[in-house]
């Protein structure tokens, strides 16, 4: 069970996908992490359940999916240093995406095009850390084991943005 209590409404989110390189490299490091037998994402199989940037996270959902211009993609991505989320004894682990005047603008974009709505509170202008997730509910004690699971620096194109809708569990390609 959560710590953490769950709003009830459902996510829609805009996700920015990895280029095919970039993604085998951060599902090996949810393997590595599965193998050493820490949280890890990859124990989520679902076929829809793949790295990626979250560019817009939405409760009640969004009425129809943004149009972005065609030039959203392919976007340069820097995948960083780990990082964790949260507070207590478990913790999520991300690596850092480096907020690039281009992924900035993306970022921008993308809350104009979808307009107003009540977005969660970690997508706003100013507030938006991009990041990867590797790993939910990670344990502090086990921080110590999963660090050196992290490689360096991933260099990495973002090369489409799906829309994921949590109440249908349905993925909808947005760009290209």
């Amino acid at each position: 069970m959560d710590d953490q209590p769950r709003d009830p409404s459902p996510i829609t989110s805009l996700e920015l996908l990895l280029d095919a390189d970039a993604e085998a490299l951060v599902r090996a490091e949810w393997d590595a992490l599965a193998q050493a037998g820490v949280s890890s994402m990859a124990p989520h199989t679902s076929p829809s359940n793949r790295p990626h940037v979250t560019l817009l996270a939405r409760r009640g959902g969004l009425a129809q999916p943004p149009e972005l211009p065609p030039e959203a993609v392919p976007l340069p991505l820097v995948l960083g240093a780990p990082m964790l989320f949260g507070d207590g004894d478990r913790r999520v682990l991300v690596r850092s995406v480096v907020p690039s005047a281009a992924l900035l603008a993306l970022h921008s974009a993308v809350l104009e095009a979808a307009g107003a709505g009540d977005d969660v509170d970690h997508v706003a202008p100013g507030t938006w850390t991009p990041h990867v997730t590797l790993a939910r509910r990670l344990r502090l004690a086990d921080l110590e084991r999963a660090l050196p699971l992290i490689g360096g620096e991933i260099v990495a194109t973002g090369v489409a943005i799906r829309r994921w809708d949590a109440a249908t569990r349905t993925v909808t390609p947005i760009a290209p």
